[in-house]
């Protein structure tokens, strides 16, 4: 009886096609620049894949530059 509710439990884990295509993010945050002692808006680049070996969602930053 044990083995049968785990078996159900490996049966909930969320997949994601197989197909998905890896695709970017962008995003502007303001950081601090230490040389200038100001704040400065820097866009960062992210690229988004799915990993199916781990069962979930990469988020790996790709470019990051002064806006």
């Amino acid at each position: 009886m044990a083995t049968t509710a785990t078996h159900g439990a490996a049966l909930l884990v969320p997949t994601a096609p197989l197909l998905i295509d890896p695709h970017y993010e962008t995003e502007k945050r303001t950081v601090w620049n230490s040389e200038a002692h100001m704040n400065e808006e820097h866009e960062f680049v992210y690229e988004i894949s799915w990993i199916p070996e781990l069962g979930l969602w990469r988020r790996f930053l790709r470019a990051q530059r002064r806006a």
